[in-house]
């Protein structure tokens, strides 16, 4: 199975490297404009790889993604250099569409041409429009974005974190945009079939205050993670990695991401089934009235995003 990643920045970089310690594919292709530096992170990784499944890594053109099953999209500016770390600026990541719509007007034709049939996976910020722009570009509905699964995974570590469990043992949603208007889904989140907020009432807990802790730390931990680091992107490479794989593998795997939804017009995320064409099949999680409004309102600012470009 053959795998592609354009854009071999930090997030690039660790996608790449998660998709190799993994080892579910037989080559990985490294695409970038610097083809020096692909070339650099290509050669680097290659030299880990007798302690692992053997996996081919090369740099390449875009010619070389031909025959690829999955091909992620990490190229595009990030949130530090377009300016959106700003806890305060309610456009969040949406800042970034304009410079990045750019970046995807350019790559998907391109990407298209040489590998007509490959699913495009948009991990580039903000991932629900470009999911929509790149399906302009491409011409077809093989396209789907991480969007919240990182989210998603980010509530569940800080509700375990309160709740004294494995962060696996949470079943916890966050839908919509992956951005600001991102939707908690505190009705449906539960451990062992038990709800978290029975399991924080019966210890007394103060749910209003966890509410607010736990959805601030999710909602700027992109932020909090930049400002020691210079990029998020060792979870979000992990979380690339694991969707391409699940695409590869046709495993009808159900997690959060985003892709074209009619009865929104426009794409974000919920739970979906993911197998070999992408986004098979899209759930209608539990949610209460404030969480539909919320939704509702999250696609409303999507759609607004999206207009100016579409």
């Amino acid at each position: 199975m053959k795998l592609g990643i354009v854009g071999v920045g930090a997030v690039g970089a660790a996608t790449a490297i998660a998709v190799v310690l993994r080892a579910r594919v037989r080559e990985l292709v490294l695409v970038d404009k610097n083809r020096s530096r692909a070339r650099a992170v290509a050669t680097d990784m290659t030299y880990g790889v007798p302690l692992s499944p053997f996996v081919a890594i090369k740099e390449g053109s875009y010619e070389d993604l031909a025959d690829a099953g999955v091909v992620i999209i990490t190229a595009g500016i990030n949130e530090r250099a377009g300016g959106a770390v700003d806890r305060n600026d309610p456009a969040g990541r949406l800042r970034l569409l304009d410079a990045n719509f750019a970046v995807y007007q350019d790559v998907i034709p391109q990407l298209v041409r040489a590998a007509p049939q490959a699913v495009i996976l948009v991990v580039t910020d903000p991932p629900d429009p470009l999911v929509d722009i790149a399906r302009h570009f491409a011409g077809h509905d093989r396209v789907l974005g991480t969007s919240t699964y990182l989210d998603s995974l980010r509530f569940r570590v800080h509700l375990a974190e309160r709740l004294g469990v494995s962060p696996a043992c949470v079943e916890a949603n966050v839908v919509g945009e992956h951005g600001t208007s991102s939707v908690f889904l505190w009705s449906s989140a539960r451990v062992g079939g038990t709800s978290v907020a029975d399991l924080l009432a019966h210890r007394r807990s103060d749910v209003n205050l966890i509410r607010q802790e736990v959805e601030r730390d999710v909602r700027y931990a992109n932020i909090a993670i930049i400002e020691g680091l210079g990029a998020s992107q060792y979870g979000i490479g992990m979380v690339a990695a694991r969707v391409a794989e699940t695409v590869l593998r046709n495993e009808y795997a159900v997690f959060p991401v985003s892709s074209w939804q009619p009865r929104y017009g426009v794409a974000l995320s919920l739970p979906s089934v993911v197998g070999a064409q992408g986004v098979v099949d899209v759930l209608s999680p539990e949610m209460s009235g404030d969480e539909t409004q919320a939704l509702e309102q999250s696609a409303e600012t999507l759609r607004a995003a999206v207009g100016k470009y579409l």
